[in-house]
Formats: structure tokens, sequence, C-alpha cells
């Protein structure tokens, strides 16, 4: 269950002392082939990242051979200093591994501003030693070597016809649209070309990732790319690729949710009867990003009239007295009004699911979000590694 379980692929993780801790720090993932075909999303803030600025030169042509991970440091505003050190890096593994640098995708993530001569140092020698201990096996060091603030190491394997999808995530805070504060790599033994890998990641992408709004907040390092080896022989429909990888996501997806700083409630905010798929998403969003509805959430408060002054910021098509809200199973509210008691709600489950019908057509989507904590507070007012 890691980014090797597909056929052609080799992992590492290994401690660079990137983290104070002493935790595993540096990862690569390889893909022996025989194709080479990849697809990547990233980041839509104007700020990236050093490793953005490279990696999207290099999937350009739709090939990567490997991508190099990099936690303890995320090499944003560190000048082209910080860009040499991503250049080097995708130098070092591809003599490393034989491949040519523009073929090497790279990651980082951690504090911004660090990029040092010291945080090169160590990133090139974990490089080095990640590629000596590349092993089929070695997707789960890969994993635990990306995370920050993640409590558990992120992975999925989704099974196929002679043909699977692998991946491995980290995330915990800073979880928005335009991705997160994540770095996924998804692996897959099919054969597929570039073309047909993009539409499937934008595919998922849209409706997982992207639909993941833990707190509102964009990072500069994002990064989900798609790698595919051909090692299985078989070629899936580009319809079965896209339903594999969709699912893949929509598993990390939760599992990133799940972890995210501080939280003690695990929201999906479904928004049904809406006008378009678009309504929907800006419907949701603005409930997910509502600090008073989150806060209400962590105080197992089923405060719907928080939901309807949350929409009633959107443009979206509907009339705020014909809108019905429901907590957990129980409507709240219908036609914009009282309906049943607030307390047969039971907000005590992790799990909490917000269903709000606009009742002006019958387009629908989920957003997933968390409760707004304490915890979530103290970690961010904390962080700084």
């Amino acid at each position: 269950m890691s980014v090797t379980a597909p056929q052609g692929f080799r992992a590492a993780g290994v401690v660079a002392g990137l983290k104070s801790s002493g935790a595993r720090d540096v990862a690569l993932v390889v893909n022996d082939g025989p194709l080479d075909a990849a697809a990547a999303v990233f980041t839509s803030n104007r700020a990236k990242a050093n490793p953005i600025l490279w990696s999207e030169q290099a999937i350009a042509d739709g090939r990567a051979r490997a991508v190099a991970l990099n936690s303890g440091g995320a090499n944003c505003f560190t000048g082209s200093f910080g860009f040499q050190t991503t250049h080097q890096t995708a130098e070092r593994v591809a003599e490393l591994v034989g491949v040519d640098a523009q073929d090497v995708v790279v990651c980082s993530t951690g504090l911004i501003g660090v990029g040092d001569e010291t945080f090169r140092a160590g990133v090139l020698q974990g490089m080095t030693d990640a590629a000596a201990a590349l092993s089929t096996e070695g997707g789960d060091d890969a994993a635990h070597a990306i995370m920050t603030t993640d409590s558990v190491a992120k992975q999925v394997h989704v099974e196929r016809d002679g043909w699977s999808v692998g991946g491995m995530a980290k995330g915990a805070g800073m979880l928005a649209p335009g991705l997160a504060t994540m770095l996924v790599v998804l692996t897959t033994d099919a054969v597929a070309d570039a073309a047909t890998l993009d539409a499937a990641l934008r595919a998922a992408t849209r409706v997982t990732f992207d639909r993941l709004d833990s707190d509102g907040c964009m990072s500069t390092n994002d990064t989900v790319v798609l790698l595919a080896s051909g090692a299985s022989g078989v070629a899936p429909t580009a319809d079965e690729l896209a339903a594999a990888v969709t699912a893949a996501s929509d598993d990390l997806a939760a599992r990133l949710q799940g972890d995210a700083e501080g939280a003690s409630h695990d929201i999906a905010i479904e928004i049904v009867g809406a006008a378009s798929e678009d309504d929907a998403v800006v419907v949701g969003r603005s409930i997910a990003r509502n600090n008073l509805f989150k806060a209400a959430i962590f105080g197992n408060d089923p405060n719907w009239g928080r939901v309807l002054a949350a929409i009633g910021t959107t443009d979206a098509a509907f009339d705020p007295y014909d809108v019905d809200v429901s907590f957990n199973g129980v409507r709240v509210c219908h036609a914009g009004g009282p309906d049943r008691p607030r307390e047969e709600v039971d907000l005590t489950p992790r799990a909490t699911r917000i269903l709000v019908d606009l009742r002006v057509g019958d387009a629908a989507a989920t957003i997933r979000t968390n409760d707004l904590t304490h915890d979530y507070v103290h970690e961010n007012s904390a962080y700084a590694s």
C-alpha cells in the first residue's frame, strides 16, 4: 500500500538532518519504466516555491523518471540560491539514477525562508543516501520522510485487473484549493501516455484535492504528480484510468482531512439543489471558510444561522428564504426558518455532515473541511519547522 505497490517503481526515505527531530526527511521515488509518462498539477498561488518553478518546466514534456522530495524546509523565497539548490538536487538525482535532470520533479515542504548552505548540503547528501537505499519495499519510508506536522503517513493502493495505482501524500494544514500544503506522488503500472495521465489527474484533483479546504490558506509548494511505468503491460481505457486515479486521490484527500492540524471534527459539506456545479462549490467553500461556523462545530453547536449567513456572501443562485439545512441528518432549517429542535442534533461524533439544499436546480458538490479548535491555533502559533 504505497507508491511502490505498482510494478516498476522503487523508493526510499532517509534521514538527512533537515528536521530537528532527527526523523526521515528526504525521499526519492524512481520510475524504472519501461514508460516514463507523467503529469502534474501545482499550486495556483502566485507565490511559488523554487521546486515549483523547476518542476513546472521539467514536467512540460509529459515525462518524468524520478521525484525528489524533502521536508524540513520549503525552499521558498530563498532567491536564486534556492533555485540553484533545486537545480542541483535534480542534477544529483539524475546522475545517481541514470536519467536526465529535466526528467526529475523536485518537491520541498516545511518552513518558508529555509534554504541556506546547510539546507542545500543536507538535501544533496540525502539524495545520495536515498538513491543508495532505493527499493521496491521503500514506499513506506518515503511516505514518512515527507511528513511535517502530519501525525501519520498517508498511503493508498487501488488495485484493478492486472494493474494498479499507488500513492503517498503529506499535509495537515493550509489545506485549500490550489491543492493544499500537500505533496502527493501517485504511481501506476498501467500503460498510458502523458495526455491520458494529464486528463485523469486533472479530473481527479478537481473533485478531491481541490475540494479539501481545511483552513482556507493556500500553500506555495503544492504538488501532485502522477507517474506511469507501463510495467503491467495493461492499457486501461481513459475512463478506467481516471476512475482509479480519482479513487486513490479521494482516499488520500480523506486521510489529509482526518489528520488536519488540531481538528476534532471532519466536516463534509454537501450542497444539493444548486443551479450549477460551480455554484455548489462556491456555496460549500463559503461555509468551509467561515470561522464562526467552524467554531460552532467545535462547540458541538448546530448553528444553522451561520450557514445561511455564509452562503449569503456568495453570488450563487438561491433564495435565502427557500433553503434547507441539515446537521447529521436532522433538518434544523426549512425554507430559511427553524425546523427541527437543535437539541435533536448530535455533533459529538468526529464525522460531521452538513447538507444544504438550495432548491434551485439539480447540481451538487461536496467540500471537505474541519472545525476551528484551540489546538489548531496553538499549533500554528508555535510552528517553526
